[in-house]
């Protein structure tokens, strides 16, 4: 999701607040980050390959709801996750727009080891907003989404691969799940009444219709916009109010990986994404993975909503440096 709606933030932190501190009150032990211990060995990310997904999602064009492309990508993403020996579910539902258009949607679910007990959930959203509306040339058209959408995708198709060829697996199960519709919010500059939920609206369909009945995990991670170029991830507001231990856990384990200059130990702003819903509504501590430049006009980068985003921002370094954190910390459990 891609807006800063600094009202509603301060609004959202205020009455959340309360969530916060019953959440801090059932951080588990294994959630306090690590001092001199040794990581336990995960496998080793291939940038080439989470780079090769996102490049494969790009290739079936932007991946708007109610298109060949978003259609055809949603069957692409289904196979890879089977090929990768997930338990795979379609989680189809029909979306409403800010402005009353109906759109056919799928949530996209692959388990791992499905029949462990504890649990951890990934995520990432796999559509492509419908117009490129911060372009300052042509801000009607569609645009890739490379980073916006394809990024996290590619980064999680890559973690299933990695696991599935490792001779030592994790001890624990793990559900990927890729969002839809989280692009639908109200364009730049909208004159019209802006709607509290208009982003969002997989998350917030699979948070209150979660895809088995009494599904529970004991934390997510959210990856949105996770392979650009000089991205920096300092901790986003939400998060460090909702799971402030795990916040500081990964933010760890990617210090001692080495990435220290791309998980900032600085604060970033808070803002609506998929971990949202989780927290509120499934009940699940989720924290977001999210480039933010707080003090740069421009907080998710030049190419954010443009006809920019595309393979030309993808860098396979910040792929590796997050992919390779996540596994890290899936491995540690």
């Amino acid at each position: 999701m891609k807006t800063q709606r600094t009202a509603l933030i301060l609004l959202s932190i205020f009455v959340l607040s309360g969530v916060a501190v019953y959440f801090k009150s059932c951080q588990k032990p294994t959630e306090t980050p690590t001092e001199d211990v040794s990581l336990l060995p995960s496998p080793d990310f291939k940038a080439d390959s989470a780079y090769a997904y996102v490049k494969a999602q790009v290739d079936f064009g932007p991946r708007v709801p109610n298109t060949k492309a978003h259609k055809d990508c949603g069957n692409y993403l289904i196979a890879k996750l089977k090929q990768f020996g997930c338990e795979v579910i379609s989680q189809d539902f029909v979306a409403t727009r800010f402005d009353g258009k109906k759109f056919d949607a799928r949530n996209i679910i692959g388990s791992i080891n499905p029949n462990a007990t504890k649990r951890i959930l990934l995520t990432a959203h796999w559509d492509t907003r419908w117009i490129a509306d911060k372009d300052p040339k042509d801000s009607t058209s569609t645009f890739d989404g490379a980073n916006d959408g394809g990024s996290g995708v590619g980064v999680l198709l890559e973690l299933a691969r990695s696991i599935q060829q490792a001779t030592q697996k994790p001890n624990v199960g793990i559900d990927i799940i890729f969002f839809d519709v989280e692009e639908f919010g109200e364009p730049e500059g909208f004159k019209g009444k802006t709607q509290e939920n208009s982003w969002c609206l997989g998350s917030q369909y699979w948070a209150a219709n979660k895809h088995k009945k009494d599904y529970s995990a004991y934390y997510g991670i959210l990856l949105d916009m996770v392979g650009a170029k000089g991205a920096v991830f300092p901790y986003e507001g939400g998060s460090m109010q909702y799971a402030p231990m795990i916040v500081r856990n990964v933010w760890d384990i990617a210090r001692r990986l080495g990435y220290d200059k791309m998980f900032l130990d600085a604060q970033g702003g808070g803002l609506i994404d998929d971990h949202v819903a989780v927290n509120d509504v499934a009940k699940i501590q989720m924290i977001d993975i999210i480039e933010l430049h707080p003090n740069d006009p421009k907080t998710f980068g030049y190419y954010h909503h443009t006809k920019a985003d595309n393979m030309s921002v993808i860098d396979k370094n910040t792929l590796k440096a997050v992919g390779q954190t996540v596994l890290s910390v899936l491995y540690q459990e």
